[in-house]
């Protein structure tokens, strides 16, 4: 099965009409696995018995006419939780926990029909740009293997972009989907805050984590959106609304839209590539009929410290269930309770995981919740405001989704400050709670780049119009990693 060259919609007239079969399809990608992950590093574990006997099952009931993902194979990212299929974060310290129930998304997924063949690699607990914060391996960019693929889904980003997958999960809590997905020239799109539970996500950061999807194309996209939306008793902060299709906006003219190019999207720090192929994204979305005017964000220099603070302030909160009592890794050869504690989260969590839990811990500590947590909600509220402003006026917010093409393995690893930098586009959009897609914006001394899409809150549906509008008008999607197209 080649990837580059189908859809799923291709894919389900195909086993509609009889042309495939679902246990052919999770064969052929357990097949392009076994022949790419050894250089792509993208998979932590496979699902192989299991998927097999799933795709059986499809094909045995049939594939339904109205049932799009029915028999297709889907990856998953390593911090959403898959029954009896390991779920490590990436982390030592679920280095061996097998859950016994199913995230909602994944239960949703399955409802549909998907196969899941897998779980991808990522940074530690999601935290991380670059994938190389994983506790078990190094994950590489599908067009230059001595590049990074982005994080923290950079192994689900890599899986697709590769063809390994013609779809995967990821979670964004800062731009986790978006930046990997720019990196690997690919789709990534991260809904409106409450649109799709978390329940059964490992959380990072509860009130900026979102679950999305990684694709090759635009609709493709849509289609798996469409099937994890929705309200979740187990997740009160999922919002009740009426079934809608994410994607019906798809394919309509964008003639007559607003479009705004915040000028502080492509000020210092931004690749003068980057901000020529974006340049050249906004005069192509003016050539389809579309009005782009500059305007001002001015509180999104503030970003990225604000958004270490609340982040960290919640992973230090959310992760001190590990503590080598209950679950999780624990610490051989301890004489006391408090060297289970403190061994266990020593030789347990990584060296990035441990830097954000100290940072929360003490943005959280008495003397110093107002100078720090407190601000830092208070710069949330305005970085809102700035969109509510711009939204009165605009449809959608357009710029480059990372600063920079993909960086090489190591080049940043040592540094976190420039690392923590690299989602400075990204992070603003987490901080509001909008949905958000990066897709192939061009490409820049042979690397793609992403063109950020910014949308009002829970109108996924203009993002996707104008998304496939762009997509549809260029040849960025069939160009793939190796020169195939």
């Amino acid at each position: 099965m080649d990837y580059y060259k189908t859809d799923i919609e291709q894919l389900h007239s195909d086993l509609v009409a009889g042309k495939t079969t679902s246990a052919d399809l999770t064969d052929a990608t357990f097949k392009a696995i076994a022949a790419k992950d050894d250089d792509v590093q993208a998979f932590l574990a496979l699902n192989e018995e299991t998927a097999t006997k799933d795709a059986q099952d499809q094909d045995a009931q049939g594939i339904a006419a109205d049932a799009t993902l029915a028999g297709i194979p889907v990856a998953i990212k390593d911090n959403i939780v898959t029954k009896d299929l390991t779920t490590t974060a990436a982390s030592k310290m679920l280095a061996n926990f097998v859950p016994i129930y199913d995230a909602t998304v994944i239960e949703r997924l399955r409802q549909a029909g998907m196969i899941v063949v897998g779980k991808t690699n990522m940074d530690e607990f999601a935290m991380g740009s670059s994938t190389e914060n994983s506790a078990f391996k190094t994950t590489k960019n599908a067009w230059d293997h001595t590049k990074v693929p982005g994080g923290s889904s950079g192994g689900s980003a890599a899986a697709v972009a590769s063809g390994e997958v013609l779809v995967a999960l990821g979670s964004d809590t800062g731009g986790s989907i978006r930046q990997p997905a720019a990196f690997n020239g690919i789709v990534g799109f991260k809904p409106t805050y409450g649109r799709v539970s978390r329940w059964g996500l490992i959380a990072f950061g509860s009130s900026l984590d979102a679950i999305g999807t990684l694709t090759r194309s635009v609709r493709d996209s849509a289609h798996v959106m469409n099937a994890i939306v929705g309200a979740d008793e187990r997740d009160t902060t999922t919002v009740p609304r009426a079934q809608e299709d994410l994607g019906a906006k798809i394919g309509q003219s964008i003639k007559g839209m607003k479009i705004a190019l915040p000028k502080e999207y492509l000020g210092e720090g931004v690749d003068a590539g980057v901000r020529e192929r974006i340049e050249a994204a906004a005069e192509q979305f003016r050539a389809m009929g579309a009005t782009v005017e500059t305007v001002s964000l001015p509180h999104t220099q503030y970003a990225v410290p604000t958004y270490y603070i609340i982040a960290s302030s919640e992973a230090s909160s959310n992760l001190q269930r590990f503590d080598g009592i209950r679950y999780g890794f624990r610490a051989k050869d301890v004489q006391s309770l408090e060297s289970v504690y403190v061994r266990s989260r020593s030789e347990g969590f990584g060296d990035e995981v441990k830097r954000r839990i100290m940072l929360g811990t003490f943005s959280l500590s008495a003397g110093f919740y107002d100078a720090y947590f407190k601000k830092a909600a208070q710069v949330r509220t305005l970085i809102s405001r700035d969109f509510e402003d711009v939204f009165k006026d605009y449809d959608l917010v357009m710029g480059p989704t990372t600063p920079t093409p993909a960086f090489e393995v190591g080049s940043k690893v040592t540094d976190p400050l420039t690392m923590y930098m690299n989602d400075i586009l990204t992070i603003p959009v987490n901080l509001a709670g909008l949905p958000a897609a990066s897709i192939n914006g061009g490409f820049v001394d042979g690397m793609p780049i992403g063109l950020q899409l910014i949308g009002k809150a829970f109108d996924e549906a203009t993002i996707y119009q104008a998304a496939a509008a762009f997509e549809d008008a260029n040849d960025y999607k069939d160009q793939t990693p190796g020169g195939q197209n």
